[in-house]
């Protein structure tokens, strides 16, 4: 049961950034790229979950600092798209 909310997880973020690359790639609108890279990396990241928890759970193969320093950059983008370069 836990695998298949991992994969949904990450299916989801995957499709939110992709909708969101191609809202970008329709509008030009760069909130729209900010979004679309703090979901790519959040993808990124519930992959690497996924990895340590499904595929190989005996060892660990991307530690928690790793994990959460992807979802840091992620977060970041985001929150630089929102105050310095709104429009």
């Amino acid at each position: 049961m836990a695998s298949l909310v991992y994969i949904l997880c990450a299916l989801t973020s995957a499709a939110c950034a992709a909708m969101l690359l191609r809202g970008f790639l329709r509008s030009r609108a760069r909130f729209l790229l900010w979004s679309c890279l703090c979901f790519a990396a959040l993808f990124v990241n519930n992959l690497m979950l996924m990895i340590d928890r499904v595929v190989v759970p005996e060892r660990t193969v991307f530690p928690a600092e790793w994990r959460s320093a992807v979802a840091l950059v992620g977060l970041s983008l985001l929150i630089y798209g929102l105050v310095w370069d709104a429009e």
